[in-house]
Parts: structure tokens; C-alpha cells; sequence
């Protein structure tokens, strides 16, 4: 059930009898239809594990499921939203940047330092972004939040990324990603800029970045 966009900041999706949508609390701003609205304290298709990720990067606040048959509009804040597809790959995003995303999607957790060693958890640490962050794989639409909007920069052979951590909104494909510092590890600490550090992704995808640091 892929999202229309309506504009910037809001997007539409059509909700059908025996599909299932899941949202952040909050999300909805409108419907049409005969649609439902239930609290998911499980976090998702993820099950338990994604509800601990979730609540130990801080994300108490569960999804919620959307079903039924209508049409949804959704919007969090007046942030900026982008919408994106999956063709049976996998999306690696912050979990607070999640705004709506198909029920068929497989939800699970990675803990950024699977990828980035200490130097990941070192990212959640300096910078007050989560240790965990959502997977979603499969065939979908997921739309993710961002402020003042969402670039999208391509990762290839030769073609390294280097990003500020508090930009970073999320990524897919063939894609490694770990914590470069321009500096010392003590001049490091308690620093959130990207002078400080960048996170490094290279392999073969792409990485969505937001036009501003400020969190959600």
C-alpha cells in the first residue's frame, strides 16, 4: 500500500480488510473509512526484541496498529516527510524518524554497534541519538520524518559518505557504516557536531540524510 504524498508534511495511505499499517502515536491526522487505531506494545511485527530496542534507546511510546478499510493521512509536527520504497531489501532507520510503514514489512532491531564496534556506541553516547536502531525488510512503503527536508545520497564503489551523526535519518542496501573522528578521543567526548566526528558508510546503496542536526 504505497503513500501518497499530499505534501512536504503530509502523506496519504489507503488502508484494505486483512492489511494492517503501523504508525508513531500521534501520527494521524485524518481518515476516511471505516479505520481502527490500536496501540502496539510490541512495537511491530518486531516482537519482544523490538520492543526492548525500542525501550532501551528510550522509545517507551508504542506504534500503533492501523487497520481496517479507508484512507489514513498522516503528519507528526510539521516535520518534513520522505517516502520510501523496498523492494525486498532491508532499511536501517532511527527509530524516532519512523512515521508510518506497511504491517508486511519483517521488523527487527540492530544495535549500532554490530556495525561500528565501540565507535557505535560511542555515536550514542556523544551524541543523545539511540544505540538501537529499526530494520525494516521486505516489500513496502515506509514514510520517515526529517527536518527542513531529506537528501538522498547515493553510496558506490569509490564513493564514501561521510555524515553527521545527527543528521543521519537512515540507509539500505550493501552498506557498512562505522565513526571516524577528526580528533582526539578526549577532545571528542561531549561533542555532538560533525567536527568532532562523522559516521562513514560505504558498500553499494544509499544514505537519507536531514537538512538540520536538531532531533526530533
Amino acid at each position: 500500500m504505497p503513500f501518497r504524498e499530499i505534501n512536504s508534511k503530509v502523506v496519504e495511505a489507503s488502508v484494505a480488510p486483512g492489511q494492517k499499517m503501523f504508525s508513531q502515536r500521534g501520527a494521524m491526522l485524518a481518515y476516511r473509512g471505516d479505520v481502527t487505531f490500536t496501540p502496539n506494545i510490541a512495537g511491530g511485527q518486531g516482537g519482544l526484541m523490538s520492543m526492548i530496542g525500542r525501550r532501551v534507546a528510550g522509545e517507551a511510546t508504542p506504534l500503533m496498529t492501523v487497520e481496517g478499510s479507508g484512507t489514513v493521512m498522516f503528519g507528526h509536527g510539521g516535520h518534513h516527510i520522505q517516502v520510501i520504497g523496498l523492494s525486498g531489501d532491508t532499511l536501517y532507520v532511527e527509530a524516532d524518524r519512523l512515521l508510518a510503514f506497511d504491517g508486511s514489512l519483517e521488523q527487527g532491531t540492530m544495535f549500532l554497534g554490530a556495525q561500528g564496534g565501540v565507535m557505535g556506541m560511542v555515536r550514542g553516547q556523544v551524541t543523545g541519538q539511540g544505540l538501537f536502531t529499526t530494520t525494516l525488510k521486505g516489500h513496502g512503503s515506509v514514510a520517515v520524518m526529517a527536518h527542513g527536508g531529506i537528501i538522498e545520497l547515493p553510496i558506490g564503489q569509490g564513493r564514501t559518505v561521510h555524515v553527521d551523526p545527527q543528521a543521519y535519518v537512515a540507509h539500505h542496501g550493501d552498506v557498512r557504516n562505522k565513526l571516524s573522528t577528526a580528533v582526539g578521543w578526549r577532545d571528542m567526548v561531549g561533542r555532538g557536531s560533525g567536527e568532532a566526528f562523522q559516521l562513514e558508510l560505504s558498500g553499494n546503496g544509499a544514505v537519507y540524510v536531514q537538512a538540520s542536526e536538531e532531533k526530533l
